[in-house]
């Protein structure tokens, strides 16, 4: 029996009471800074996300706008300005939630040129958030990983458990802590908003103590009502626990 009929062929898990997400501190991975990629539209709804953020415990977000060649030609200056302007209009607001921002870079032909002039938003130490295409392995990601890590950049890859090119290559996905890649997942992966096999590698991971960064991947108001249901996720209930959460330390 391959890895999906051993997992699917599991009992209908029961939903526990909400757990609280104030443990978790500080969300990474988002995208709330307005008008610069498929996030929040307009500062009203950048501000209404960081008040769920506030309902739901958390101290901080660090937003991670998407940096794509094809699509968010989003720069380092283009992120803090915005930045900026989220922060005073927060501040009006009287939101106390702390606010910075990194990026979500794609693994494009842009990448490796930022990563040599090293012009990369980083948060805590020196972690570097990316994001592969969706279709197949791209043939360079092991060189931009050694080169990330040549400049002293720590990779952090994003949504590791949406790779469907790796969802029957459990080897390639436990290589990558071979290879000093820390590991970011989704919490709404835990409610299967993105199908059955993401939630079932999401839940993989979290049982083997793989997972090194929760993060919402929040883009709008859907996404804080699919994290209210992942609250009551008993493997996000076991995630929250544990120490080695990098969430917990910044």
């Amino acid at each position: 029996m391959g890895l999906f009929g051993k997992l699917f062929g599991k009992k209908k898990e029961k939903d526990l009471d909400p757990a609280d997400l104030s443990v978790l501190k500080v969300d990474v991975h988002s995208h709330l800074i307005p008008g610069i990629d498929d996030g929040a539209a307009q500062m009203e709804d950048s501000l209404n996300l960081l008040a769920e953020f506030e309902a739901m415990g958390y101290k901080k977000v660090i937003t991670t706008p998407h940096v794509m060649s094809d699509y968010y030609r989003n720069t380092t200056d283009i992120i803090l300005n915005g930045l900026d302007d989220v922060r005073r209009a927060k501040e009006k607001r009287g939101l106390s939630i702390e606010i910075d921002a990194a990026a979500e870079y794609n693994l494009d032909a842009d990448f490796e040129p930022k990563i040599e002039a090293g012009d990369l938003l980083t948060f805590g130490d020196n972690y570097v958030l990316f994001e592969l295409p969706f279709m197949s392995e791209p043939p360079m990601f092991n060189d931009i990983v050694w080169k990330l890590q040549m400049k002293g950049y720590k990779p952090m890859l994003a949504h590791v458990e949406r790779y469907g090119f790796w969802h029957n290559q459990w080897d390639k996905i436990e290589s990558l802590k071979d290879r000093g890649v820390a590991i970011q997942v989704n919490i709404n992966s835990l409610t299967g908003h993105y199908g059955p096999e993401v939630k079932a590698i999401a839940d993989k991971l979290i049982e083997n103590d793989m997972v090194d960064l929760l993060g919402s991947d929040c883009h709008n108001l859907n996404h804080i009502g699919l994290m209210q249901r992942a609250r009551r996720k008993p493997a996000l209930h076991k995630v929250i626990q544990s120490e080695k959460l990098i969430n917990k330390k910044l």
